[in-house]
């Protein structure tokens, strides 16, 4: 059971909400809507319940007099997972590859912050949210649906099969939305070449190690 209180925040006039929250260690890379490891800091996403939203994908997490800015890009069974370098900065200030901790779940606060926010974790031209081609268009074309979302006029699509980005063409891809609903790139969508040019790393936790994903 995870344990969630809300307070308010009032600041210039305007009402913020935070909440507490337990959170705890993710060693492992996902995105249940595609976002590709190679084009983002995969030290700093939120593996937070419920659905991915075309909006809120950004979230301010503190504790101990220190924060960071999370990336909420994959949907967990219910527990609040973060990357476990951020986790463990926020417990301990310092880096899980410098100064590893074991621990469990850790009250901590968190905000919803606007996606500008999150910008600098995301490495694409424009800070534009990188997707995979063959994998996410059931994500994208719910967020197309809301034609004022962020994600709808913030997203970069790649002809890369899998968030770990071990698979495909690391190429660029258009849509011609609403016209198609599937994108066109130099290669054939969704051929599974084996792509070693943009690997992903996990810091594994407690040890802190680095490995590549796959």
């Amino acid at each position: 059971m995870h344990f969630v209180s809300l307070t308010s925040l009032f600041a210039a006039g305007s009402m913020a909400a935070t909440a507490s929250v337990s959170v705890t260690p993710h060693d492992m890379y996902s995105s249940s809507v595609g976002v590709l490891g190679c084009y983002i800091n995969t030290n700093r996403v939120a593996y937070w319940p419920g659905s991915v939203d075309c909006n809120n994908i950004c979230i301010k997490l503190s504790y101990g007099g220190r924060s960071v800015n999370l990336l909420r890009i994959d949907q967990s069974g219910g527990a609040y997972d973060v990357s476990y370098d951020a986790w463990n900065y926020l417990y301990t200030g310092f880096s899980a590859k410098d100064q590893p901790a074991a621990g469990g779940a850790i009250a901590m606060d968190y905000v919803e912050q606007p996606a500008s926010a999150c910008a600098d974790l995301i490495h694409t031209t424009g800070a534009k949210l990188p997707l995979s081609a063959p994998n996410s268009m059931n994500y994208l074309s719910s967020c197309l649906g809301q034609a004022d979302s962020w994600v709808a006029n913030n997203y970069v699509l790649y002809n890369i099969l899998n968030p770990v980005c071990t698979w495909g063409h690391d190429e660029t891809c258009t849509l011609d939305w609403p016209a198609q609903n599937q994108a066109t790139c130099p290669h054939q969508l969704g051929d599974p070449a084996v792509l070693n040019s943009a690997p992903v790393y996990n810091i594994l936790y407690p040890t802190g190690e680095v490995v590549k994903a796959n």
